[in-house]
């Protein structure tokens, strides 16, 4: 394997970063990728910064040893508490990161009201906070954290009745505000997108991060000569720190791939076996 060869690498604290692969992979489709899905902690959300930060090193060094050549973190929560920590322990890796896509939401809004859906350790991390400085002058925001929406979505519920009322919730306040846009701040959430039109309605546009991402990956990895040139399909590896069946079978749902998925350990909370 040649340096080109080598996989991008991704992480999430479950399946949602999936929809970041998926984004990578519509641009990319001869680059290999490896993919890794904390479940054994999801979600991140509600934990300590310090823990986050923990769980993303001990990742990023194993993503490492499979030879990556740039790491995404598809995670909003882990971009919020361990991008900036991580930049600083390894000066020499690559990393791509989330941010809640105020700008683009502030640049479109006609009512001058956007809403932003993520995590608890999101909204309260400096990243955010920074974002929303910088590009939210004028424009009124209204956040929800969409309380559970990450476990149904881990779980495949796309459309069920929980579902429905943990959006329908965070939604109707902020429609009764007069909000045309809606900010996804989490990577599971447009896997929820086509219920969140239903509910919003079509006056109101969604922005998805993801595409965005994986642009910017595929400057980085073509800026570094890193591109890989085979010509064939790229290899993508599944690995869970869950149940290897249960992210099978969420695999088929939420990006309709029928692929292995390599169940690994942790040794605790700061490396994986």
């Amino acid at each position: 394997m040649t340096d080109n060869d080598h996989p991008i690498g991704i992480f999430d604290s479950g399946v949602g970063g999936l929809s970041v692969l998926r984004e990578i992979r519509s641009l990319m489709p001869n680059e290999n990728i490896i993919y890794f899905g904390d479940q054994g902690h999801v979600p991140y959300g509600p934990r300590p910064m310090r823990q986050i930060q923990d769980f993303s090193e001990g990742i990023t060094r194993f993503l490492l040893k499979q030879h990556s050549k740039i790491i995404v973190v598809a995670c909003n929560t882990a971009s919020a508490a361990a991008l900036k920590h991580l930049r600083e322990t390894f000066l020499d890796v690559q990393f791509v990161g989330m941010e809640p896509a105020v700008k683009p939401a502030a640049e479109k809004t006609q009512t001058g009201k956007v809403g932003v859906l993520a995590t608890p350790a999101t909204f309260q991390g400096a990243l955010y906070a920074s974002v929303v400085e910088r590009f939210a002058n004028g424009v009124e925001l209204f956040q929800n954290t969409c309380s559970g929406l990450v476990q149904q979505i881990e779980m495949g519920n796309l459309n069920g009745d929980e579902t429905r009322r943990i959006l329908e919730d965070a939604l109707h306040p902020m429609l009764e505000k007069n909000i045309d846009t809606v900010v996804l701040g989490c990577t599971h959430y447009p896997f929820v997108i086509p219920l969140i039109e239903r509910i919003a309605g079509e006056k109101v546009r969604v922005i998805d991060p993801a595409p965005a991402v994986a642009r910017q990956v595929k400057r980085l990895v073509e800026a570094g000569g890193m591109a890989n040139q085979n010509g064939q399909d790229g290899k993508i590896r599944f690995i869970t720190s869950g149940e290897a069946d249960s992210a099978k079978s969420i695999l088929r749902v939420l990006l309709e791939i029928d692929g292995e998925v390599e169940a690994i350990t942790w040794k605790n909370d700061r490396e994986i076996q």
